[in-house]
């Protein structure tokens, strides 16, 4: 017999120990969360996060250690209807000053501005304290404004500025993302009782998923320490562990109520679930993690925050799917099958035919039949309807979200509207940081000067101010910035074009003849384009090392070069097909109304790498599990089209209940008030979509029928190994012992 795979002596010790199994799962959850907030989180510092030339140049200005320039908030004075009433403007005006110069945390009110064409007056207030936090300290000043507006009913006085809009996003992202999670839950429970008729058996997978995420943000945590964080790890954490945990406990809890369905006892259902669906959990788990060690590559501090997160987070899942679980399942018996509900349950419960096996469901029978009769065709037909899916993936432009993006539910962002009506802006600045000795910077601001008025009459660049140019001096004279201003929008052609102006031409002119300095172009624009090119010059990288590596392991599981070729091939395809969609809905605008967006022309500049690594490795985990079940009809000797058959029809219940759930709790992200969050929620739910539909049901099944025996070729090196070395259906079926048929590795 030999000896058996790791998967089953865990679940077999597991299932024989069920108590010690689950006391010593609690303990490690418990060590992990707590130790882990013991610790502390590391964040990741401005110096972690630099990318591209602006990433240096903001670099430069953080050793210069200038002063920070105080917060600025700001009251706008509008009328509700028809013009403003400058008298009365003008006394609510005096009153939200008055005020406000009483209100703790107030440096300084200004003057009241008056809009060039009298529709608004806006009052200035600087605040004290730290400027980063001042967002933290807006409420008194809100509150203020407030009984403002309640004795000029007539007006609109509205507080508006940088720490009010930075208040309200974090207050509208917070309930987001708490609605986000108190809907999750119950609709994953919802689809989760309806795919197994019991609570018991819909309850197993959550109870991983979320102690799963538990342990994982604890070790993420004190993995910070070497790898510094940032605040989307946690987000990325729960997205990926509900997603991965939830699909690890369907397969395995559905394959042992499978084999308890054919009469075996409890513990052997446990060990033939552990031999089979434990196995593609490894494999699949292995697949998760190699995708996600690909952002690695990406060499920027946000993404292997990440990686470490998803890492993490899958590796605790599987170690659960292989111990707790079976451990749980063993000891609940048929209990996990308990309470039922009777109707849901008679319409989940598998049939069984008198030896044992289950029957096939006709309803994927029916899906199945064009490509197990017609597999050509059929295959020509869905790879064409894909490929013109992703074919406008070719089209994608990146882009940073800017303040425009900004949901526009919120009064604060409604207030900010009103002001850039009133008060248009003008355009973006460019930052021009030079770092050079201190006995040179009497020449780096005659350097700088001169570059400044290089841009006059340029129509790319704004006029200089009467006050001449905004030079700042660091306090050890090593760090000098200039401010050159473009009059349009960050996102514009013109001021892209006015960025590489000044890094070409202007500033190497101005700046090349200066001895020992070092210099460079940031600010918001630079700072979009950077990224942009440094996601596009990534992105080769980190998708070859994830097909590399997924091909090695996929050839090793199944024995066969032409599976794992077929399975990155697949998952290319449905990855096209997620960036395609993005393109349509998100660089267009007809479904802006539908899903509540305003179109920024663009897609959100890290979405596509990360998208990739978390669509291909989701996607490895469905792609593992048919493989490995229509491998095992072929080891027993079932010729290769019925074994596909088999094999569809066999994991379609448990591979849609799993896909149902993860499209459910993606498209939830997708009602979010954020574009980045928006564009994330819906490029999942779709690839996952199209994934267990379109791939798994209509593409995979006519490739592997069109393919026949040449599905499980092998050089020797992969055909010698072992007694289910697959290289066609000639393999010499296995006995009925169920661990001699299934192994599939």
């Amino acid at each position: 017999m030999g000896k058996r795979p790791v998967t089953v002596r865990l679940a077999r010790w597991s299932a024989e120990h069920p108590w010690r199994a689950v006391a010593l799962w609690v303990v490690f959850v418990a060590v992990c969360f707590i130790g882990g907030n013991a610790a502390g989180l590391q964040e990741s510092t401005a110096e972690d996060m630099s990318v591209g030339e602006s990433g240096r140049a903001g670099v430069m200005i953080e050793a210069g250690r200038f002063a920070d320039e105080p917060a600025v908030d700001n009251v706008l004075i509008t009328a509700r209807s028809g013009a403003l009433d400058k008298k009365t403007a003008g006394d609510a005006a005096a009153a939200a000053t008055d005020r406000l110069r009483t209100v703790p945390g107030v440096a300084e009110v200004g003057k009241a501005i008056p809009a060039t064409d009298g529709s608004a007056l806006l009052v200035p207030i600087t605040m004290s304290g730290d400027p980063e936090t001042a967002s933290d300290r807006v409420e008194p000043l809100r509150a203020a404004t407030a009984e403002v507006q309640q004795r000029y009913p007539d007006l609109r006085v509205e507080q508006v500025g940088g720490p009010s809009i930075n208040k309200a996003l974090d207050d509208t992202l917070g309930k987001d993302f708490k609605r986000a999670e108190l809907l999750s839950l119950p609709v994953t429970l919802a689809i989760l009782i309806i795919a197994f008729g019991a609570l018991i058996a819909a309850g197993i997978p959550v109870l991983l998923a979320l102690s799963s995420v538990a342990a994982a943000i604890g070790l993420s945590t004190l993995a910070s320490h070497l790898i510094p964080a940032n605040d989307s790890t946690s987000s990325v954490i729960l997205l990926i562990g509900m997603a991965v945990g939830i699909d690890y406990s369907l397969f395995y809890v559905r394959r042992e109520r499978e084999e308890r369905a054919r009469g075996r006892g409890h513990v052997d259902a446990v060990e033939l679930a552990a031999e089979t669906s434990g196995h593609a959990v490894v494999v699949s788990g292995t697949a998760v993690i190699i995708a996600m060690a690909g952002l690695f590559l990406a060499n920027d501090a946000i993404f292997s925050s990440l990686a470490v997160g998803s890492i993490l987070v899958v590796a605790v899942a599987v170690i659960g799917s292989l111990t707790v679980l079976p451990a749980l399942l063993a000891k609940l018996g048929r209990w996990v099958d308990r309470p039922r509900v009777p109707l849901l349950w008679r319409l989940a419960a598998r049939r069984t035919t008198a030896d044992g096996q289950v029957q096939p469901s006709r309803f994927w029978s029916v899906v199945l039949r064009p490509a197990l009769r017609r597999p050509l065709p059929t295959l020509l037909v869905s790879v064409s309807l894909l490929l013109g899916l992703a074919a406008p993936a070719l089209g994608m432009q990146l882009k940073f979200p800017g303040t425009e993006d900004l949901p526009r539910t919120t009064p604060a962002m409604q207030a900010y509207d009103r002001l850039a009506a009133a008060y248009p802006s003008n355009g973006t600045n460019h930052i021009v940081a030079v770092q050079a000795p201190a006995d040179q910077a009497p020449a780096v601001k005659a350097a700088l000067t001169r570059l400044a008025a290089s841009t006059e009459g340029d129509r790319l660049f704004a006029a200089t101010e009467q006050g001449g140019p905004e030079i700042k001096v660091s306090p050890d004279r090593r760090v000098t910035t200039l401010s050159v201003a473009t009059p349009f929008a960050s996102r514009s052609d013109e001021a892209v074009q006015s960025l590489h102006r000044l890094r070409e031409n202007l500033v190497p002119a101005a700046l090349g003849g200066l001895s020992g300095a070092s210099y460079a172009v940031g600010g918001g624009v630079a700072e979009s384009e950077d990224y942009a090119t440094h996601i596009w010059h990534k992105l080769p990288i980190v998708v070859g090392f994830v097909l590399l590596l997924t091909f090695l392991v996929m050839a090793w599981t199944f024995r066969s070069v032409v599976v794992a070729l077929t399975s990155i091939l697949l998952n290319l395809l449905s990855a096209g097909a997620a960036y395609g969609l993005l393109v349509l809905v998100f660089q267009n605008t007809w479904a802006e109304g539908a899903l509540g967006f305003t179109s920024m022309g663009a897609i959100v500049t890290w979405l596509p790498l990360f998208l990739f690594v978390v669509l291909f490795g989701l996607s490895m985990d469905y792609h593992v599990f048919v493989v490995s079940r229509i491998r095992e009809a072929v080891l027993r000797g079932v010729p290769n089209r019925e074994a596909v058959a088999e094999g569809i029809t066999g994991s379609a219940g448990v591979v849609t209940s799993a896909a149902i759930v993860m499209v459910a709790v993606f498209s939830i992200f997708a009602t979010l008030s954020t574009i980045d969050m928006k564009q994330l929620g819906v490029g999942l739910a779709a690839a996952i979509l199209l994934d267990a539909t379109l791939i798994r049901a209509v593409v995979l099944p006519s490739l592997m029928t069109l393919l026949g025996d040449a599905n499980w070729w092998a050089p020797r090196l992969l055909r010698g190994r072992g007694r289910h070395a697959a290289h066609g259906p000639a393999v010499t079926p296995s006995t009925e012992e169920p661990r001699e048929l299934v192994e599939v590795g």
